[in-house]
Order: structure tokens, then sequence, then C-alpha cells
């Protein structure tokens, strides 16, 4: 356990999934999750920094939340941390745990709720991934409760989803001279703050892997490992 271990809160997210495979976990981490062919969109980027700016400039101008959001007990924004100082040093690990809520806010007691912006509708493949975001979320409250934002007392996501219909009888509403608006709704997803008691048992089993001097079994019908025992024959 000498070599420390760096990891996101989204990446330590995956371990709760049903789909996870803790080979597939092993080679990310080693190869520090630079491996080929992984494209992110920038698209969404765009989306997320807009999302964000919709929030704090509707509170500069109103010195109020937007409506939607008003069911998560919320009265304000404060600025959310940059990653390079939104971290812990796990000791008991030696694992180093960051990252970037999307959004934070202060309720009226003074304590805070970190939200994170999805854009998406909430579908069946949504609510498969909704392990992932409970850890994510309850990764930020752990770096939270030790770092500036004590007590983290709610967790939520927010799904933006992009309305697409669209009819003869609404189409001027939403055309521009060069383009057209593509409308966003607000869906609240509230989860439960419970950080140390999700977040502590996963740093151990992060160690525990990434600490195998072989890669673990594979997940049984795991596709990622069936393409790269593919990709390794075709290299031979």
């Amino acid at each position: 356990m000498d070599e420390p271990i760096i990891i996101s809160g989204k990446d330590i997210g995956a371990l709760a999934l049903n789909a996870f495979c803790p080979r597939c976990f092993w080679i990310r981490m080693r190869c520090n999750r630079k491996l080929p062919y992984q494209i992110f969109p920038g698209i969404f980027s765009s989306i997320d920094s807009f999302t964000k700016k919709v929030t704090n400039i509707h509170y500069e101008k109103n010195l109020s939340i937007p409506k939607w959001l008003r069911p998560f007990d919320v009265v304000k924004p404060v600025k959310s941390p940059h990653y390079s100082k939104f971290y812990i040093i796990d000791e008991t690990t030696n694992i180093k745990l960051w990252g970037t809520p999307d959004e934070v806010f202060q309720r009226k007691d003074g304590s805070f709720f970190i939200v994170d912006y999805k854009t998406a509708k909430y579908t069946e493949s949504q609510d498969d991934l909704l392990p992932l975001y409970e850890v994510q979320l309850n990764a930020y409250a752990y770096i939270g409760n030790r770092n500036q934002f004590n007590p983290v007392s709610g967790l939520g996501l927010v799904y933006y989803e992009p309305q697409t219909d669209l009819t003869s009888s609404n189409l001027d509403s939403i055309l521009l001279v060069d383009g057209f608006h593509l409308p966003f709704r607000g869906k609240l997803h509230a989860l439960p703050p419970n950080p140390d008691g999700i977040i502590s048992p996963l740093l151990q089993k992060v160690r525990t892997i990434v600490d195998s001097v072989k890669s673990p079994d594979r997940k049984s019908n795991c596709k990622d490992c069936e393409l790269v025992d593919q990709l390794a024959l075709y290299l031979r």
C-alpha cells in the first residue's frame, strides 16, 4: 500500500453498478484511466456550463433559486470548488478522492445540499446508473464534510430532460432567425446522504483491487473484457 491512488467520485461510483467488472476496473486504474478510443462529446460540457449559468444568474438577478429546484429546500447557490481544491486523502487507504460537484446550495439552517446535473431523460437505463450516481454524490458529501461544506445534509440529481415533442402548433415558439431552441425540463431525484457508510468500504475495495499483482477475474459476460481478449488475440 505504498503507492498512492487517485480516484474521482464518479470513478469510484462504478463499483456500485451491477455490471461492475473488477478486471476492467483494475486495467483502467493501472492505466491511469488513459485508455484508447475514449471519446466524450464536448456538447455535454457546454450544456453543463449553460445549466450552471441559468441557476446562478437567476439567483443574481432575483435573489432566489429557480422554481423547479425549490423542492430541494435550498435557498442559494454557493461557489462550487475546483477539483484541485476539493479532495481528501484517506489515511487508512492512502487514496486521494476528488471531485467536482455541479452545484452546491446552502439551506436555511446553514447546512449544504449537493446537486449533480444530468442531461438525459429519466429512463430505465438511467435507473440502472442510479447506484453510480448515489456513490458519486456521497463521495462529494464525504469530501465536503471534511472540507468547506460541513455538514452536507442533502444530495440530489436534476435530470434536465430535452423536450423533443414538436408539432406544427408549437413550431413557431422554438424558431430563431438562424436556428431553433431546444427546451429542457428539470426532474428532481433526492438521495439520502450516507457518505461514511458508503464511501469508506468502497475505498477499501479500491485499494484491494488495485494492489492485486494479477488482474482480478473478469465478471461473467463482461462485453468489454471480451473485446480486450479479442484485441489481445489480434496483436499476437
